[in-house]
C-alpha cells in the first residue's frame, strides 16, 4: 500500500517545497494539495464538519503553482491535486495546466477531482450548486478530448468548442489518473463512467473492505474491470492497528493529514509518521 500526505499549502505554513523535500526524503510516495480559489465571507454555506471553518481555507496557494514547486524541488515524489474544483475552473485552461505538470514534472502528476461544498464560493465563478456535478462531468469529458485528440471539440449543454489544437499533451498516456472525490453511490456511478479511481475520505462508517466492494459491484454494474480502477484514501488513519484493514482490502494509496504549521512543528508530524511506511 502506498503511502502519501495532504496539505493546504498556505501562505503561513511550510513551504510546499521544502515540505515535499522532506516528504521524498522520508519515503513517502506522494503530496496532494487542496484548493479553494477564495472564501466567501457569507457563511451561508455551513462547514461540512461542523464548527468554525478553519483559517488554511481562505489562504491556500493556487494548486497547480504549488504542485510546481514540489515537482521541481524533488525527483521521485508524485504529486496531486486533492481535490481541484472543477466546476470552478476554466476547462481548457485547466488542461493546460494538467498536462504542462505532467509534462514538466516528468509524468508524476495525479488529478483528484471534486464538485465541491461552498455554494457561495461556486456562485461567484457563475457556477450553480445545483448542476455543479453535470458541469464537471462536461468539463472531466472536454479535458479528455483536449488531452488525447489533435483536433480536439467538444458540444455539451454547459463546454462548447469547434476543433481547436492544444499543446502540450501530457506525458502519461492516455493522461494523468483521474480520480473523483466523494463517498456516495452517485460518486461511484460516475468513477466507473469516466474516472480511474475513487478517492473517499474515511467518514460515516465508511470500511476499507465494503469500500472495495462498494467499488467492484459498480464497476462490474457498468460493464467495467476492477481492476482497472483504484482506491486512494484521503485522510487515512495515521495507526497501524487502524490501518491493517486498509492494506487487507486492498487499498492502492492512503493520505495522512500535513499540518498548517511551521516548518519544526510539520516535520515533527512526519518524524511520527516515518514508521507507518514500512507496514
Amino acid at each position: 500500500m502506498l503511502v502519501g500526505a495532504f496539505y493546504f499549502p498556505t501562505d503561513y505554513g511550510m513551504d510546499v517545497a521544502e515540505l515535499a523535500g522532506a516528504l521524498e526524503a522520508r519515503g513517502f510516495e506522494s503530496l496532494f494539495v487542496c484548493e479553494h480559489t477564495h472564501i466567501p465571507v457569507s457563511r451561508r454555506t455551513p462547514f461540512p464538519s461542523g464548527g468554525e471553518l478553519p483559517k488554511r481555507y481562505a489562504h491556500t496557494h493556487d494548486p497547480f503553482v504549488a504542485l510546481s514547486f514540489a515537482a521541481a524541488a524533488t525527483r521521485t515524489l508524485k504529486i496531486g491535486t486533492g481535490i481541484c474544483l472543477i466546476p470552478q475552473r476554466d476547462p481548457i485552461v485547466t488542461a493546460k495546466s494538467v498536462a504542462s505538470l505532467d509534462q514538466l514534472s516528468g509524468g508524476r502528476f495525479i488529478f483528484a477531482m471534486g464538485g465541491g461544498w461552498n455554494a457561495e464560493e461556486m456562485e461567484n465563478h457563475g457556477t450553480r450548486y445545483e448542476t455543479r456535478f453535470k458541469l464537471l462531468h462536461e468539463r472531466a469529458l472536454a479535458m479528455k478530448a483536449l488531452w488525447t485528440q489533435e483536433k480536439a471539440e467538444f458540444h455539451g449543454e454547459f463546454v462548447n468548442f469547434d476543433p481547436v489544437w492544444q499543446y502540450p499533451k501530457p506525458k502519461q498516456k492516455p493522461h494523468p489518473p483521474l480520480l473523483l472525490g466523494g463517498e456516495t453511490d452517485h460518486t461511484l456511478k460516475r468513477v466507473v463512467e469516466f474516472c480511474d479511481g475513487w478517492f473517499p475520505r474515511p467518514r460515516g462508517g465508511w470500511e476499507p473492505k465494503s469500500a472495495v466492494a462498494r467499488l467492484r459491484q459498480a464497476a462490474l454494474a457498468a460493464r467495467r474491470d476492477p481492476k482497472t480502477l483504484s482506491i486512494t484514501v484521503f485522510g487515512a488513519p495515521a495507526d497501524e492497528a487502524a490501518l491493517a484493514p486498509y492494506r487487507e482490502a486492498g487499498i492502492e494509496r492512503v493520505l495522512f493529514a500535513v499540518p498548517d504549521a511551521d516548518r519544526d512543528a510539520v516535520l515533527r508530524v512526519l518524524d511520527k509518521y516515518a514508521p507507518l511506511l514500512k507496514g
